[in-house]
């Protein structure tokens, strides 16, 4: 177990009650006994675990619907009846008396299928409560309800919210042996694909119920409250707290006594998050506070603006770049890096938030088009961890890539088409709209060398131009191919660039929706010694309905696609050991490196903007060196990795609060 420091006072108290609580589940929710008498002992099957419960066969994750009624403890989860991998989304259901012994049930509420058999209707996450006053009138007060409130996922396959994710009802009058599902569904809708994991309860002090649900990319939890389960009225939210690192999911609002003590409550707010845990991976984090039916306020969210205790690399708030070595673009000299660190929000970009002190690296000096680096001074490594905030755009570095734009080695086919005169004078063959005197063309697409092929400005009718462009031949001396390629992306053959052999396509790549060109390369070394063609194809039209070429290498060694990152690294003997990027976000979020294993070594940190396109710009400050990370400042369920989608049980006896994730 890890060491971690305790939060003071009446905090540290409630802290260790939830933990309690938890511990006590992961300790009784064992030894699960067969679904049937025919079924084999999970105990002697090679392959299952022995402590905590496992249906017999096939997926299952989230534990859903947690709920106590009639002494037995129902568990429902998320459940794949059809295979051993995730899909088909349905509600498994396992019951105990005693949390120590489960009985696996039948299948409790299966995914929707419209009349074609196509599936409409994923089963998510959610919960279950008792409702005891049959205020949804589902059931009779001699015989109330058990109601599941779960999250829709719509399929593509649904008429009217394909990709939406709404909340909807199912109900139980056999004590939670069979479900139907409710005619009204969904019974809340925001219109979103990322509203779910609905956890429910009875709020005594107002008469109603409250939900609480995630919106989960934007790291909100909220609140809402209903007197019938089916119609429900917006109270508040949670904005994001802690750690945002990853998605928000599986909410729980509960109270719980301080030392057992009813005259001293507080209200437990429990996120969880994946990935982007203490541990790695996902997890669990909670909150302490007060819930007045409406808000919930925490008493124990971390200031943003704390950075965990350590040594500031950097904070660049001295008005300067102090020793950092700064390479604007030679194209944009003011960008993206400017003179001087930004003091927030630059012209033409959204509202930047997150950093602290006077000033960040903002690469959006001139917006997302120029690029550039810039790196530290070099440092010794004395710490376990860097931690630091980062935002901008979500460009991740990617291996075999190359920082610069550089061609590989071999002979420069088409002498690059830095020629003077026509295509049509140096041996190509045009058909439909393209005109000989277009091209080479000296614009469109950016990273071209020189002069490049481009079938927008190659015929009168732009990105509508259709036909072909057709090289003269030449010799297959050599194993690969490399070159330089953009505009748009069809996969239908109507907008590539061929290979030719035998006047057979046998290699063929078309672009990626964008105008920068970046390195392709075919491996050509099959048809070493033959004669080839090169062939352009648009027969595209609208949008992106366009190609350019430029630069057709044909050489030894494959082409290294130019890097289109966005990233802070840290840099050991010349190689990036760590790496991070933005989250196509203007809002700073805290970043963490383990460099324990890199203690005693000489480093630096670059920060590098190599993308003109959307989100083409990085966000960074506040580099702290520190014998802690800044996720250790939370407050975490479990301090181990992946323990998750962590709710408690509705309904529980004598007040208890059981957790089980």
């Amino acid at each position: 177990m890890r060491t971690r420091r305790t939060k003071p006072s009446v905090h540290a108290m409630v802290a260790a009650a939830v933990v309690v609580s938890l511990a006590a589940v992961l300790a009784a929710a064992t030894v699960p006994t067969p679904a049937h008498a025919s079924d084999p002992d999970p105990a002697t099957q090679q392959y299952r675990p022995y402590l905590h419960y496992t249906p017999v066969k096939n997926w299952m994750n989230d534990p859903n619907g947690l709920v106590y009624y009639n002494g037995t403890y129902h568990m429902y989860y998320q459940y794949n009846p059809s295979g051993t991998t995730w899909g088909n989304m349905s509600w498994g259901h396992a019951s105990s008396t005693d949390l120590l012994h489960w009985t696996e049930q039948p299948l409790a509420i299966a995914q929707t299928f419209n009349g074609n058999g196509q599936a409409t209707e994923d089963i998510f996450s959610g919960s279950i409560v008792a409702d005891i006053q049959n205020t949804s009138g589902f059931g009779t007060l001699q015989n109330p309800p058990l109601v599941a409130i779960y999250t829709s996922n719509f399929t593509g396959s649904h008429p009217t919210l394909a990709g939406k994710q709404a909340q909807s009802l199912a109900y139980s009058t056999d004590s939670g042996q069979t479900w139907t599902k409710y005619g009204g569904n969904p019974v809340l809708n925001r219109n979103t694909s990322d509203f779910r994991d609905p956890k429910v309860f009875w709020y005594q002090a107002g008469s109603y119920w409250v939900m609480a649900a995630v919106e989960a990319n934007e790291h909100r939890v909220l609140f809402y409250k209903s007197t019938d389960l089916k119609n429900w009225t917006y109270l508040n939210d949670f904005k994001p707290a802690n750690a945002t690192g990853g998605q928000w999911e599986c909410p729980d609002l509960f109270p719980l006594a301080v030392d057992g003590n009813p005259d001293n409550t507080k209200w437990v707010l429990v996120v969880n998050i994946n990935p982007g845990a203490v541990a790695g991976g996902s997890g669990g984090q909670y909150f302490v506070g007060s819930f007045d039916g409406t808000t919930f306020t925490s008493e124990t969210t971390d200031p943003v603006d704390v950075p965990p205790p350590g040594n500031l690399l950097a904070g660049f708030n001295g008005g300067n770049y102090n020793g950092w070595t700064v390479y604007n673009d030679p194209a944009n000299p003011s960008g993206p890096w400017g003179n001087s660190p930004a003091t927030g929000t630059l012209p033409g970009q959204q509202t930047v938030s997150g950093s602290i002190g006077a000033g960040l690296v903002n690469g959006f000096n001139g917006g997302d088009n120029p690029t550039g680096t810039m790196e530290s001074a070099p440092f010794t490594v004395t710490k376990d961890y860097i931690n630091f905030l980062a935002g901008g755009g979500n460009h991740p570095r990617q291996a075999g890539e190359q920082p610069g734009n550089t061609p590989p080695p071999g002979y420069l086919l088409f002498e690059g088409f830095d020629y003077p005169g026509t295509l049509s004078s140096a041996g190509w063959q045009l058909t439909g709209d393209f005109e000989a005197a277009r091209n080479p063309s000296t614009v469109g697409g950016e990273y071209a060398i020189g002069k490049r092929i481009n079938t927008f400005e190659g015929g009168p009718n732009a990105d509508n131009n259709t036909g072909t462009i057709t090289s003269p031949e030449f010799y297959l001396t050599n194993t690969n191919i490399g070159f330089l390629l953009g505009g748009g992306n069809r996969t239908d053959g109507s907008l590539q660039v061929e290979l030719l052999v035998g006047g057979v396509p046998v290699r063929t790549t078309t672009g990626s929706n964008s105008g920068d060109l970046n390195w392709k390369n075919w491996d050509v070394s099959q048809y070493y010694g033959q004669i080839a063609r090169i062939r352009i194809v648009d027969n595209a039209t609208g949008p992106w309905g366009h190609l350019t070429l430029d630069n057709m290498v044909l050489g030894s060694e494959p082409a290294k696609p130019r890097s289109s990152e966005t990233t802070v690294n840290l840099m050991v003997n010349g190689q990036a050991v760590r790496t991070s990027t933005g989250s196509d976000s203007e809002h700073l979020d805290w970043k963490t490196w383990d460099v324990s294993g890199f203690k005693g070594s000489q480093a630096t940190i670059r920060i590098v903007d190599n993308n003109r396109g959307g989100w083409g710009h990085i966000l960074a400050d506040e580099f702290v060196a520190s014998d802690i990370t800044r996720l250790e400042q939370h407050d975490w369920l479990d301090w181990g990795k992946d323990y998750y989608a962590a709710v408690s049980f509705s309904n529980a006896p004598n007040g208890k609060r059981i957790m089980l994730g």
